[in-house]
């Protein structure tokens, strides 16, 4: 039987879990008191700024009701402006508030850094392969979930 540790997805997961870990700690140390999760959904509105909840959810990977909750929190810190959508009022038009961008402008330098040294001694042809190799395996279970759901 094959150890989790020679399997390709459990490593992965292993991987995002710990820079994830280590990206929340380097947060924490600096002073700035979101969570990455926080962080995504900022830097993607700030990004995308006509974006729905229903599209920000699948940006960052999570349901819609964890998003939901993220906003409301992210409301409430005042970092994140949420407004009834002029057209569709089933829908919420985010803006990020002045200090939602100054989180932002705080994070781009951690997260640099949290970049840099979690990729540190990995050579540029490496990093291109892995990149290469994911695109492969995104492109070959998309192509399987698109098949059932059709």
């Amino acid at each position: 039987m094959e150890k989790l540790d020679n399997v390709i997805f459990y490593n992965l997961e292993k991987a995002v879990k710990s820079y994830r870990q280590f990206a929340q700690a380097n947060c924490l140390k600096a002073g700035v008191e979101i969570t990455i999760d926080q962080w995504l959904v900022l830097k993607t509105i700030g990004e995308y700024p006509d974006i729905t909840q229903h599209q920000l959810a699948g940006r960052i990977f999570k349901d819609v009701a964890s998003v939901t909750r993220m906003i409301e929190l992210l409301v409430t810190k005042d970092l994140l402006f949420r407004k009834s959508h002029a057209e569709d009022r089933r829908r919420f038009t985010l803006t990020l508030s002045d200090k939602g961008r100054k989180v932002l402008e705080l994070m781009r330098p951690i997260s640099l850094s949290n970049r840099r040294q979690a990729l540190e001694g990995v050579t540029e042809t490496e990093l291109q392969t892995v990149q290469q190799v994911l695109q492969k395996i995104l492109h070959n279970v998309s192509k399987e979930v698109d098949e059932k759901t059709v």
